[in-house]
């Protein structure tokens, strides 16, 4: 997995000689939207609409991860936090009550269940330092299992090949920006090496299995983010071999392998420099496109008897599942819930029998729960539920998608606007531009619980998919390299502009708030734009490029340099873009978050901007939870930071007093 600091997400890399490849359909997909007019943003009347959402009960709202099919289908194991922490649980797949599996105060993720049913792997960290261990544990007794037990390197994604013999998993010292695959042997409890020597500034991820387990396919990334391959490694000989020559820079990424071993399903942007979905004939190299759309179009997987696939396609942040024939060369969207759905499920979202498939949904009133589609007669029914009593669907907002032009005149910034119950639009209201991390990243239409929450309250929110974002193509995606803070930020102001111009918002109470890159950004504006914020929340941000580069983690580190240039050949860049530089020039209170095990922003980032600004007699708080790392896992610390920034900012900049009733 490619670490960045707001997500983590796995994208692809590198060189064509030349790539043979068809392509069949057109832009099926809706067009691009144009211009919004602010004015026609609206707050809805609604008699019905209680403030009555609390931090707590939106904190207490379950999040899920995770999942994993049993190989009888009769079960689901998932990540979920149900007892405040990420652990593993079981559920009926016709559903029931869920059984909680594993215990243990630290977090799970990548839950795997082993082909025989005896074992599901899953990997842990300690405290949110990110340096994971694979553990197995037995869904019969509960027993634990450490398998890698390597407190200094990190190891993460676990395969099970398709005996059952062996995982193969990525592998990390904590010292190394080079991920490399690395298989266990559970019958010999041997460890042999898929690849070595690797370049420090790439990155081998996501190991996806033949099903005779001759070979693995990897992606290869590097750390720019602009170029990526895919490799094929015998594993009897550990002997690697290119399957995606190119020229000039393109992402290629596997998704699967198809069950006869001949095809590896990808995610390029080869086709037309937007993410599309093609088939690589192994024996050729040559490409069959499926899709050639100018949205984000992301491979799934096979199905288990090899006559289809799946993909999901994000148009302008809703995602839908597609199922698609290979005979017939046609796909069909699954008649879903409008939000975000994906397949979910390792390795696979379907039961062995192809009769069903694993799916996760979300929306902007619904938290991410998982779903059972049945594929005879299309219907879906609900197998996790993590709504709690209290918090009701018509008390949150859905947002208007909105999309203005960015102030260069070079691109149209697509935006989630939720505005709040009942508004009178009197130009009295306070606004929150809320910024997503990355930056390659995307704000979706899926649950917020803090934004959600702040609308109850009074609130306007936009959030902004400034430029730099992923889910709109290679150039735009590109399009801040080597301009970190600069046409971005600008993005970030034009969203406060748009709101000034609904005729709902106070100009005098706008509020900045992100994390991780997000938290950077909100950095940067509350000091290259001082006079128009009256609050800002920067949460895990990083502040000065030169000690973030020295101190983070040597993926980032590697990922920064590639982005943003030498530091000492672009050093009038680097502090320019540090906004530690300027915080003599900040006037908005500032709340900030960190925390204490954090190694992509360290609390060293925050602490620099706390002691600064208290130095000149500056208004700003903060808190750490030692206990945590990038983003806050543990319930009652959810609940305690975003408690603690809800007060801050109705104490600074409080709602409009409108008695908004009916």
């Amino acid at each position: 997995m490619l670490l960045f600091r707001g997500s983590i997400r796995i994208l692809s890399l590198f060189v064509m000689v030349v790539l043979m490849s068809t392509v069949i359909a057109s832009q099926t997909l809706p067009a691009p939207q144009a211009i919004t007019d602010p004015k026609q943003v609206t707050s809805k009347p609604d008699a019905r609409v209680e403030k009555s959402l609390t931090i707590e009960k939106l904190y207490m709202t379950r999040q899920i991860g995770g999942s994993t099919w049993s190989p009888d289908g009769k079960t689901v194991a998932f990540v979920s936090n149900l007892s405040g922490r990420n652990n593993i649980w079981l559920v009926p797949s016709e559903g029931g009550w869920p059984m909680q599996l594993t215990v243990s105060d630290q977090r799970q993720a990548s839950p795997t269940w082993s082909p025989d049913g005896k074992w599901i792997a899953y990997i842990s960290d300690y405290d949110g330092d990110e340096q994971w261990d694979i553990f197995l544990v037995s869904p019969k007794t509960g027993q634990v299992v450490n398998l890698t037990n390597t407190r200094e390197i990190a190891e993460e994604s676990p395969a099970w090949s398709h005996d059952g013999r062996y995982l193969a998993y990525m592998v990390k010292p904590k010292t190394s920006s080079v991920f490399e695959i690395d298989l266990y042997d559970t019958l010999m409890r041997e460890v042999k090496h898929m690849t070595t020597g690797t370049a420090k500034d790439r990155m081998n991820v996501a190991p996806n299995w033949s099903a005779d387990g001759k070979f693995i396919v990897y992606n290869q990334t590097q750390a720019k983010g602009t170029d990526s391959n895919v490799f094929m490694v015998d594993v009897a000989s550990a002997q690697s071999t290119l399957l995606t020559p190119h020229d000039g820079e393109q992402t290629f990424e596997a998704n699967d392998i198809s069950p006869d071993g001949k095809h590896v399903l990808l995610t390029s942007n080869a086709a037309n420099g937007y993410d599309n979905v093609g088939l690589l004939e192994i024996a050729t190299r040559k490409i069959h496109w499926l899709t050639r759309d100018k949205w984000e179009i992301q491979s799934g997987t096979f199905s288990p008897d090899g006559k289809s696939l799946t993909y999901t396609a994000n148009v302008d942040g809703n995602m839908d599942i597609y199922v698609y024939d290979i005979a017939a060369g046609k796909a069909r969207a699954l008649p879903l819930s409008k939000g975000l759905n994906w397949p979910s499920g390792n390795d696979s979202p379907f039961t062995r029998d192809n009769s069903r498939m694993l799916y996760a949904h979300t929306g902007p009133t619904a938290p991410g729960d998982l779903w059972v589609y049945t594929l005879a007669d299309g219907k879906s029914h609900q197998l996790t539920h993590s709504l709690v009593g209290g918090v009701r669907a018509e008390d949150m907002v859905e947002p208007h998608l909105v999309h203005y032009p960015s102030k260069d005149g070079k691109w149209t910034i697509s935006a989630f606007v939720y505005v709040p119950y009942n508004l009178p639009r009197n130009g009295q209201h306070p606004a929150i531009v809320y910024v997503h991390g990355g930056p390659t990243a995307q704000t979706m239409n899926n649950f917020n619980r803090f934004v959600q929450y702040m609308a109850n309250q009074g609130y306007i929110v936009i959030a902004p998919n400034y430029r730099g974002s992923t889910g709109y193509g290679k150039e735009f995606q590109h399009a801040n390299l080597f301009d970190m803070g600069g046409g971005d930020l600008q993005d970030v102001l034009a969203a406060a502009d748009f709101l000034k111009q609904t005729g709902y918002v106070d100009p005098k109470k706008l509020i900045l708030m992100g994390g991780s890159y997000g938290g950077y950004m909100t950095m940067m504006g509350v000091t290259k734009a001082p006079e128009l914020w009256a609050a800002g929340v920067p949460i895990v941000p990083f502040v000065n490029w030169f000690t973030e580069i020295q101190n983070e983690d040597p993926v980032l580190q590697q990922s920064d340099l590639a982005t943003m240039g030498d530091p000492e050949k672009n050093k009038a860049l680097y502090e320019d873009r540090s906004p530690i530089n300027f915080v003599d020039r900040i006037k908005a209170p500032l709340y900030l978050l960190a925390g204490g095990h954090d190694p992509r922003c360290p609390k060293t980032e925050a602490q620099q901007v706390v002691d600064a600004i208290k130095k000149r007699g500056g208004v700003v708080e903060y808190k750490v939870y030692e206990n945590e790392g990038h983003g806050f896992a543990k319930v009652e610390n959810q609940i305690d930071a975003y408690k603690r920034v809800a007060d801050f900012l109705k104490a600074h900049v409080p709602p409009a007093d409108c008695s908004c009733s009916l």
